[in-house]
């Protein structure tokens, strides 16, 4: 549920809390749909997009990745930095850093920004801030889950070319009350079946019906 009334909702993804067989079933997806864009690079947006990251950019070859950071190394800059907030911790202020050191590995290459949710847009868009600043920004970017459509309106505020470059594993639509107690999709038709993921159009970042490998069940979870 989120914050407010209680009258909205939306499927929820912890990747520290996944079993690492539903972690490796969304990673193949979401290498999936970023593979034929050629990244040469991966940076992993902290703290629960990092082992997304990771588990792509072995699927791609890649010897490495570049992990973003919360946590200020004495090294770092604040011009290498950007404020960051979240929808699952509005309250807590901090802020998202580029290592200096990863510069050079960045230059000149195709870089795939990946994270693990994208719900608003507001913590993707600091992230993104950051990287053009660095002028490091990313080819294209890719989520396990993609929450609801208000993020590509955030992000298009920043470049209009940022929602057309998103790939997802998954997508949620905003989910409202059910008179059976439940929830159901907001004007939205869901996808049928246990065994289907339902990514993100590559032009678009609508659901589509493209069956995939089936994600373990809530038992797994």
């Amino acid at each position: 549920m989120l914050p407010g009334d209680g009258t909205r909702a939306v499927a929820s993804l912890i990747t520290n809390q996944a079993s690492f067989r539903v972690l490796d079933a969304i990673a193949d997806v979401l290498t999936a749909q970023v593979a034929q864009l050629g990244a040469e690079v991966v940076i992993g947006v902290p703290t629960l997009g990092l082992p997304l990251a990771e588990g792509v950019a072995r699927r791609l070859g890649h010897r490495r990745m570049v992990a973003l950071s919360t946590s200020r190394k004495f090294w770092y800059g604040e011009g290498l930095s950007e404020p960051l907030s979240s929808i699952t911790s509005p309250q807590q202020s901090k802020r998202v850093y580029l290592d200096p050191r990863s510069l050079a590995l960045l230059a000149d290459r195709r870089i795939l920004l990946v994270d693990d949710v994208l719900s608003t847009g507001t913590s993707l868009s600091a992230v993104l801030r950051l990287l053009v600043q660095a002028g490091r920004p990313p080819t294209a970017i890719g989520v396990a889950m993609t929450q609801t459509q208000a993020w590509r309106a955030v992000l298009g505020r920043i470049d209009s070319r940022w929602p057309t470059v998103v790939r997802s594993a998954m997508s949620t639509p905003l989910l409202v009350p059910h008179e059976d107690g439940g929830w159901r999709p907001e004007a939205v038709t869901a996808v049928r079946g246990m065994d289907r993921i339902a990514p993100a159009d590559p032009g678009r970042g609508r659901p589509v019906g493209l069956r995939c490998p089936r994600v373990p069940g809530q038992g797994d979870q």
